[in-house]
């Protein structure tokens, strides 16, 4: 499930913005996440986004939460749990806080970064399960550069940007971090399309992906986001190509959009 989620939220700064002018409070959106076996695609898997308010005693944030876990008739098989969440500044969606808890396939793992662009770096805290059910843990400090973001915001970022404003076949590296390591990723506009999806009939931004010095995504037209070309810039479809298979994300509904 991690390709499913790390294919849309891998994506960031194409060209940034400093306001968020397209993401409120309030907004769900509904996936469900298929799976390439033996040749045939299998819906495995559902998908939340959802945002919501947080109020502190010092401020309100906006709160960005993923969820992927698998239907209930494959859990037998390899049953997902998935979590990650940004606590971010409604206004321009710089994070303050990132949680990321997983459980897939009995696998577990926890990562949290507390982001401070002042000193440029996150206070990091990792925690994973022993297979004798004891619990690892590792706190560091993590440097950072002045426009690295985790993986929830800048999946959110990318529906702020002028993307009408670029050419086709432009192309712009950014940084995420992952495993308390930066990632290169390169966004390539690849063209608008027409599309059906369950929202209907839609004008969308083709965006391709790649990794820099990585083979986690495979192909170089196979790892692919469909955004829809309005304000809202909903992610309807996705589709990624990694070593051990290939799979697709569709949108099933959209709730609470600004626009």
């Amino acid at each position: 499930m991690k390709s499913f989620l790390s294919l849309l939220i891998i994506l960031s700064s194409f060209m940034l913005t400093a306001q968020n002018n397209t993401i409120a409070a309030g907004e769900k959106l509904t996936f469900s996440a298929s799976y390439n076996m033996n040749g045939l695609l299998n819906e495995l898997a559902q998908v939340i986004m959802e945002t919501s308010t947080v109020k502190t005693s010092k401020s309100t944030l906006l709160k960005l939460k993923c969820t992927a876990a698998t239907y209930s008739n494959w859990d037998s098989f390899f049953k997902i749990r998935d979590l990650y969440e940004s606590y971010v500044n409604p206004k321009t969606l710089t994070p303050y806080l990132y949680n990321r808890d997983i459980n897939e396939g009995g696998y577990e793992k926890f990562m949290k970064y507390t982001f401070s662009y002042r000193n440029k770096n996150v206070a990091s805290v990792m925690r994973k399960k022993r297979r004798d059910g004891t619990t690892w843990e590792e706190k560091k400090t993590v440097k950072i550069g002045s426009s690295t973001r985790d993986l929830v915001t800048t999946l959110y970022h990318i529906r702020n940007l002028d993307i009408h404003k670029a050419t086709i076949g432009d192309s712009q590296n950014f940084t995420v971090l992952f495993d308390n390591k930066e990632t290169v990723v390169r966004i390539k506009y690849l063209s608008k399309e027409t599309i059906n999806t369950a929202l209907g009939k839609k004008e969308c931004y083709k965006l391709g992906i790649s990794l820099s010095n990585s083979n986690v995504l495979k192909g170089s037209n196979d790892n692919v986001i469909w955004l829809t070309a309005d304000q809202n810039k909903v992610p309807v479809y996705a589709k990624f190509k990694i070593a051990v298979g290939s799979g697709e994300l569709k949108i099933k509904s959209a709730t609470g959009l600004k626009y």
